[in-house]
């Protein structure tokens, strides 16, 4: 053990030491996902999650986790919930985690980088893996857009205001997905042809059964809005995903943000979503003593700045400084997973970025599965797994935009080949 602790030391320490070739060893201290699974997406509001709370949404996501990775609880030192609406998220994880059967021993904690949430969380278990603090923790994202909206009361201090790019992080997201229409040419049809394919890839994947194992069953109540009859349901299936959508029928939706553009539709713009998922995290040599399945190595996450009236061109940003970090370029990576907040922004990122469409986002995105935002930047990371084993992909990438003009972008390997 004390040779393989040497070499994983040294094998940080070499200069080159980055590039495919590298990212694919294997060291005991490598920060490794041995479970990620995710909840149903419902439709806010109207849909299976719309009486649920934060609170029991979480716990029923933990239950399961340990119910299917059958790691002893006491093992789990903390807890980590991305989320943006709920201020009393810290306070909400930490009795989940208790009532899930985690013990008091463990800790639990909030964090908030708006979309990117979930993978914040993620960054943030990974790194204490990687400093030696803790060797098993999860990370979960969810989101309960039934409850409240992201809007700020009041404008911020007129001192703050008197700067131009601090003023426009109030700016709407609608606004700013106009914005980008609107600055970098991307036009209406161009927005409704990505779309229409978002949702056309996801009703094939969902057919497929493809969705299958990343989803588990949640029981949860809801109430009938006539009757306040309450009765239990068990969801199973993402609900969003609108099958036979084309350009045609998107083509004919109403501008959703008029005061601001006529771009931008209820069509080709995320939808508004709950759900929840969650990603087990630990060392690599903990994972071997256990007996865990390693489902992927985790290699690091970084984030950089936009203009926040453009906020939604924040992969163009997050992930070539990603790839730089790590010596690689886009084509060494097999898939992306990038978050659909608006249509503009993701015909935007592929075009800039010269992706391959057909790497990235293969069943669908945020435009039809939804995006509850605290729960996305972890959702995508169960969808990419899955993916990944599908279609035996090996170098995987996720990236979100966030509000306030920045990008996060997160690189994984695929062990499961």
């Amino acid at each position: 053990m004390a040779a393989e602790r040497l070499n994983s030391i040294l094998s940080h320490l070499r200069p080159g030491n980055k590039g495919v070739a590298t990212i694919t060893q294997k060291n005991p201290d490598d920060v490794v996902i041995t479970l990620a699974l995710r909840s149903p997406l419902t439709k806010a509001g109207k849909g299976g999650f719309k009486d649920t709370d934060l609170d029991y949404l979480v716990y029923a996501l933990l239950k399961e986790l340990l119910a299917k990775s059958q790691v002893d609880p006491a093992l789990i030192e903390d807890v980590c919930l991305g989320n943006v609406n709920d201020g009393k998220a810290a306070y909400l994880v930490r009795a989940a985690s208790l009532a899930a059967g985690i013990p008091h021993t463990s800790g639990a904690s909030s964090v908030n980088r708006f979309c990117s949430s979930g993978l914040k969380a993620v960054q943030d278990i990974a790194n204490q893996i990687s400093l030696g603090a803790i060797d098993v923790g999860v990370a979960v994202g969810a989101e309960l857009m039934s409850a409240s909206g992201d809007r700020l009361d009041k404008p911020f201090n007129e001192e703050v205001l008197k700067n131009q790019e601090a003023a426009d992080c109030m700016q709407p997201m609608g606004q700013t997905s106009e914005n980008v229409g609107a600055d970098f040419g991307i036009s209406r049809a161009q927005q409704d042809v990505y779309a229409a394919e978002s949702f056309q890839r996801a009703e094939a994947a969902q057919k497929s059964g493809w969705f299958d194992d990343e989803i588990v069953p949640i029981t949860t109540k809801v109430k009938d809005p006539k009757t306040g009859e309450e009765k239990s349901v068990t969801l199973s299936k993402d609900e969003g995903v609108r099958y036979g959508t084309t350009v045609e029928s998107l083509s004919k939706i109403r501008a959703a943000f008029p005061q601001f553009g006529d771009k931008s539709t209820g069509g080709n713009s995320s939808q508004v979503t709950d759900g929840a998922a969650a990603v087990l995290l630990m060392r690599r040599s903990k994972a071997v003593e256990l007996g865990q399945p390693i489902l992927a190595k985790f290699c690091g996450a970084t984030v950089a700045g936009v203009p926040p009236r453009v906020m939604g061109i924040g992969p163009t940003a997050a992930i070539p400084k990603l790839l730089a970090q790590f010596n690689l370029s886009k084509e060494d990576i097999d898939l992306f997973e990038i978050n659909e907040a608006f249509a503009s922004m993701a015909v935007y990122c592929i075009n800039n970025l010269g992706l391959e469409h057909g790497k990235v986002n293969p069943r669908g995105g945020a435009i039809a599965l939804g995006h509850p935002l605290g729960a996305t930047g972890a959702r995508q990371i169960c969808t990419i797994l899955s993916e990944a084993r599908r279609t035996k992909s090996k170098v995987l990438v996720t990236s979100m935009c966030i509000g306030t003009g920045q990008g996060m972008a997160g690189l994984f390997v695929n062990e499961q080949v």
